[in-house]
């Protein structure tokens, strides 16, 4: 079984060098412990809270950038997969992304498809597509912190096959109840596991609530965290995920998670504005 780590941490804004450097450091003391997948909050190399859009675009990063480089190659040397968020500038182009990874994989990215009036995400291009991405530990989908609000996005990738949701976060106060509810819900309801990462401390007038989980299939939280620095380490089965039968009393009480779902009744949720 795949053991998997969020590292709930503060972010040195506008400064991916640094943020690199604690990455870096994490990942190796991760690998050694026997970690195979390590995510990180959302914007974790470049910060997230500007108001302006030239701000915006002073800490967002292209993909090319040395960091992203250096990541890549010593995932590579660790025998480590990573998850990473940062603010991309791409094509004259602001995009809030994350990206995914893998030792001799070329990097894959997830551009976040649901935005906020929050921070960076006020500027921000909307991500046009929905994938799971298929890895030697299972197949992973990530989402991006405001995605998790609506619950096509989760159906959508575990209908897919994903065994896992990274979700890289920036929950700041007053989003308790994603953190601590919503979370735990989605992965609930479509069978799922769902590791949520979210950051702490303050960055211009924004204060980070952490409370970061593992949630298994079945909506328990397999390890979390409060509001300080915390790295969250889990074993999952991605059996669990994969097997959509629930057996609450064989032969009397059993449900098949999307065997029971009835898509010709849901004619509004396809719909546009």
């Amino acid at each position: 079984m795949p053991k998997i780590a969020c590292v709930q941490s503060d972010v040195d804004f506008g400064n991916p060098e640094a943020n690199t450097s604690r990455l870096i450091a994490q990942l190796s003391e991760l690998s050694s412990a026997g970690v195979e997948l390590v995510i990180f909050p959302e914007c974790y190399l470049t910060g997230y809270c500007v108001s302006s859009v030239e701000a915006a675009r002073e800490i967002a990063i292209p993909r090319t950038h040395t960091c992203l480089k250096t990541i890549q190659a010593e995932t590579d040397r660790l025998n480590v997969l990573c998850v990473v968020g940062f603010a991309e500038f791409s094509n004259e182009q602001l995009l809030n992304t994350a990206v995914l990874f893998e030792p001799g994989q070329v990097p894959r990215f997830y551009e976040k498809t649901h935005l906020p009036e929050l921070g960076f995400d006020k500027f921000v291009k909307k991500g046009e597509s929905l994938p799971v991405f298929h890895t030697r530990i299972g197949i992973i989908g990530i989402l991006i912190c405001f995605d998790l609000r609506f619950p096509e996005t989760v159906r959508e990738l575990a209908l897919q096959g994903a065994d896992l949701i990274a979700l890289p976060t920036n929950w700041p106060e007053g989003a308790d109840v994603s953190a601590d509810l919503v979370a735990r819900v989605r992965a609930l309801e479509n069978k799922v596991f769902i590791a949520t990462c979210n950051r702490v401390g303050n960055e211009n007038g924004f204060k980070f609530i952490g409370r970061s989980k593992i949630i298994n299939p079945m909506g328990v939280v397999l390890d979390e965290a409060q509001d300080t620095s915390k790295v969250l380490i889990a074993e999952i089965d991605f059996e669990e995920s994969r097997n959509k039968r629930i057996v609450t009393k064989r032969g009397e009480y059993e449900i098949t998670v999307f065997d029971a779902r009835r898509p010709e009744l849901y004619v509004e949720i396809s719909k546009s504005n």
